[in-house]
């Protein structure tokens, strides 16, 4: 193993210096122009959106804190059955408030989690003028 790395090693060090060579040649085939109008045409086809990162982040950051909420109704809702269905065992009773408990710490967090993601897109927005 030693010496299949060792050549692979001294193989990469023989064509360092021939890659420059090859990288120029290829750059200087095609214009600016050219490559813009090819990239225009791929992002057009791509069938993907022209928003800017930014939005882009903070619409999947929204749409993620958006299955989180309905995840915490649906363990407030579970742990009411719980409850509503203890019939007097302090067991069920003792899991469905530990469930109500976590699930509203968890909403802490998300809550906390949202205010400080809007916070950063807001900062990022303002300091890259990507929102006029």
């Amino acid at each position: 193993m030693s010496k299949l790395k060792n050549f692979l090693v001294g193989a990469a060090l023989v064509a360092m210096p021939f890659s420059g060579a090859l990288v120029h040649s290829a750059h200087a085939a095609v214009s600016s122009g050219d490559i813009e109008g090819n990239l225009d045409a791929v992002g057009g086809s791509s069938g993907l959106g022209q928003q800017e990162l930014d939005q882009t982040l903070g619409l999947l950051i929204n749409v993620l804190l958006g299955l989180l909420g309905i995840i915490f109704l649906v363990l407030v809702i579970y742990a009411g059955f719980l409850w509503m269905t203890a019939g007097g065992d302090e067991k069920k009773v003792a899991k469905a408030k530990s469930i109500i408990i976590t699930a509203v710490i968890g909403l802490v967090i998300l809550l906390s989690a949202y205010a400080i993601s809007t916070f950063v897109l807001d900062q990022l927005i303002t300091a890259t003028g990507s929102g006029n």
